[in-house]
């Protein structure tokens, strides 16, 4: 059986505090002229189905991009794994991919090369790992496919406390997908981490 890219939705994460950048609403901090979420959804449309975003505030202003907003189940801001949730309460088709919205030029083939590793290995979950240059294997767990099914799974999960991805995929079974250009996983933290 292949994964057909009409079979997955593409969840955009953009439902964080953004500490890191003094508070500010990442996936609407303008980069080369655009919002990094639009940025984010441009990359990922050609590559997925139906699209979605995860975000906690500004709903309006991401509404406006064309994509359904979804905001966290979980109060309190639970991180990645509660946008996972919200992402799978809403989602019509067999797989999800989920990608940050401050990660502007992850890999074009990351879906396609997701979905065949878990097509291959009869996986539930494929995170995505970057090499990076002294050779070592660095999981970016935010780049994940999953199967729908894994709702009631992550739910029961994050009720018990648990807010590690790589630590709730592996539970389940798990492949890894090594890409070679760390620098498509570059993702913006701070400001200056935009400005450069």
């Amino acid at each position: 059986m292949t994964i057909l890219r009409e079979q997955i939705t593409g969840l955009v994460l953009a439902g964080g505090r953004g500490s890191r950048m003094g508070g500010v609403d990442k996936g609407l901090q303008p980069w080369q002229g655009q919002p990094l979420v639009r940025h984010a959804l441009q990359r990922l449309q050609p590559q997925v189905g139906p699209l979605m975003i995860n975000a906690n505030r500004n709903l309006d202003a991401y509404a406006a991009l064309g994509a359904p907003v979804w905001p966290d189940a979980v109060t309190g801001f639970p991180g990645p794994l509660g946008g996972f949730l919200a992402g799978l309460a809403h989602c019509q088709t067999a797989f999800m991919v989920t990608v940050p919205c401050d990660s502007p030029v992850f890999p074009i083939d990351l879906v396609a090369r997701l979905a065949a590793a878990a097509d291959a290995a009869g996986a539930d979950v494929a995170l995505a790992a970057s090499t990076e240059a002294d050779g070592r294997v660095q999981l970016q767990p935010v780049f994940c496919l999953l199967r729908a099914s894994l709702h009631g799974a992550l739910e029961a999960a994050m009720a018990a406390g648990e807010r590690k991805i790589d630590r709730w995929a592996e539970r389940h079974h798990c492949v890894t997908v090594a890409f070679d250009d760390a620098g498509a996983f570059f993702n913006a933290n701070t400001l200056d981490d935009l400005r450069r």
